[in-house]
């Protein structure tokens, strides 16, 4: 058995497995954790689309931003700031809270993943650079009983149907 199907084979097992601690685990990239899941649990977008994916995310209201790293699980939970493109940066414009420059070029590609985690259905946005890591995810929030925001859900699902049939310029 080929690693890939070795890898596809464990993902659609363990589809709640923590990307980044799997992509460790086998020596592979965190994306191709993400395109070894069930092909009905991830849609991939073009990385181009960087900045309109986050106009559409800054309009979502509290979600939880997470930045995984080899020393650290950052995590944001509140309203991501619009941004604008200005010196070679995506840059999130507020003054307090989340804020900061991100290099929107090395994003490679965007993927919409809706799984089962830790019991509950989950819903993410990952912004994958030109190394197959993941910049950071962008999680559908959830209400006071604990599930997916509906309205959420919906405009990532939108964002989704829109960005993942896109084509790379």
């Amino acid at each position: 058995m080929s690693s890939t199907t070795d890898l596809k084979a464990y993902m659609t097992e363990n589809p709640g497995a923590v990307i980044e601690d799997v992509a460790r685990e086998r020596n592979v990239t965190p994306r191709a954790v993400i395109e070894a899941l069930p092909g009905t649990m991830v849609r991939i977008g073009p990385g181009n689309q960087f900045a309109a994916a986050m106009q559409d995310v800054a309009q979502w209201g509290e979600v939880t931003l997470i930045v995984h790293t080899d020393d650290a699980i950052f995590e944001f939970t509140g309203a991501i700031p619009a941004g604008e493109v200005g010196r070679g940066y995506f840059n999130l414009m507020q003054p307090n809270g989340l804020h900061g420059h991100l290099r929107h070029e090395r994003c490679a590609a965007i993927a919409f993943v809706e799984r089962p985690f830790m019991g509950k259905s989950s819903a993410f946005v990952a912004f994958i650079n030109v190394d197959g890591g993941i910049m950071f995810k962008v999680f559908v929030g959830r209400d006071e009983t604990r599930a997916l925001r509906g309205d959420q859900l919906k405009r990532f699902q939108s964002l989704a149907d829109s960005l993942a049939s896109a084509k790379a310029a």
